[in-house]
């Protein structure tokens, strides 16, 4: 069985620092696309300080915009104990177009 990296370092590359979008508002790009697949959680990661924290949006009880954490990412499990994914087909898209 093969492991997938949740972020990998190509995507670390990728999506802008912290606060690089900032004044971009919902016109910033969503880069990295994180789900549960036995749950309805999902993040939308727009910016990333290259190790654990990243901004974005977030879509669970609500839609809101806020930091969270790669490190969280890897330790949540749903409600059949399935891990946090990547969705590999997944196309940045601007925040505007997720609400």
């Amino acid at each position: 069985m093969i492991k997938l990296k949740l972020l990998t370092d190509e995507l670390k590359k990728t999506i802008p620092y912290l606060k690089d979008q900032e004044k971009l508002g919902l016109n910033a790009i969503a880069y990295v696309k994180f789900f549960t697949p036995d749950s309805n959680w999902t993040w939308y990661a727009t910016e990333f300080d290259s190790v654990d924290t990243f901004f974005g949006l977030v879509d669970g009880f609500e839609k809101e915009l806020g930091y969270f954490f790669l490190s969280e990412l890897e330790s949540i499990r749903g409600p059949f104990g399935l891990k946090v994914e990547r969705d590999l087909y997944f196309s940045p898209i601007r925040l505007k177009d997720l609400y």
